[in-house]
């Protein structure tokens, strides 16, 4: 577990602000090249202010991102978009990952992710946000079964896990300026997608034992 415990959501004006200069600073400077004097800048207040709430860099980064990376995750992974059926699921691999796009929240999470190698709090608390979603889309996808939109043959876990991973590897390829697919071929992809989901013809596998 962590020893580093997150500040409260601060809810005066200059406690959002200087969490919105954090997270600005963190995204383009990475966690190694922040400053605490340069967000102290950025928010208008004193290092003294910031170091009266916060332990330190590690302290303000988890805070900074328990403040703004549960709307990107939610962005990321357009969750709130579910309705139980499988191509509400899909729709987290669907067109808008193609078109969305890019925030300094993409940048705050990469910087997070590169951070939680080395630090446990942020480790501790990227793990908790993705596995509320992976809760959520667990609980969706049960439903979906029990309901007959999607086969009771496919693995719960492994196709939450397909699901994120999409998700974070959108989240790369765009911070690597990778090309990405067109709308319309993705979309083909997703429909055939869904007709397996729904138990339609097996898709032929890569490896035949034998």
């Amino acid at each position: 577990m962590s020893s580093l415990a997150v500040a409260p959501v601060p809810t005066d004006a200059i406690g959002r602000r200087l969490l919105e200069a954090a997270a600005d600073v963190f995204a383009e400077r990475g966690y190694q090249g922040a400053g605490v004097a340069e967000i102290a800048r950025r928010a208008g207040v004193t290092t003294g202010a910031i170091y009266s709430r916060y332990s330190g860099k590690a302290d303000l980064l988890v805070s900074a991102l328990d403040v703004c990376t549960s709307d990107h995750l939610d962005a990321l992974f357009a969750d709130h978009r579910f309705e139980g059926h499988a191509e509400d699921i899909l729709t987290i691999a669907g067109s808008h990952l193609v078109d969305r796009p890019s925030s300094s929240g993409d940048a705050l999470l990469l910087e997070a992710f590169v951070a939680a190698r080395r630090d446990p709090a942020v480790a501790d608390l990227l793990r908790e946000r993705v596995g509320e979603r992976q809760d959520r889309l667990t609980a969706i996808i049960e439903a979906a079964k029990a309901s007959g939109g999607i086969s009771g043959e496919l693995d719960t876990a492994a196709l939450v896990t397909f699901c994120h991973a999409v998700g974070f590897g959108f989240l790369l390829f765009d911070a690597l300026g990778v090309d990405l697919p067109a709308g319309g071929p993705w979309e083909q992809l997703i429909a055939h997608l869904v007709t397996a989901l729904h138990g339609g013809d097996a898709v032929p596998p890569m490896h035949k034992e034998g």
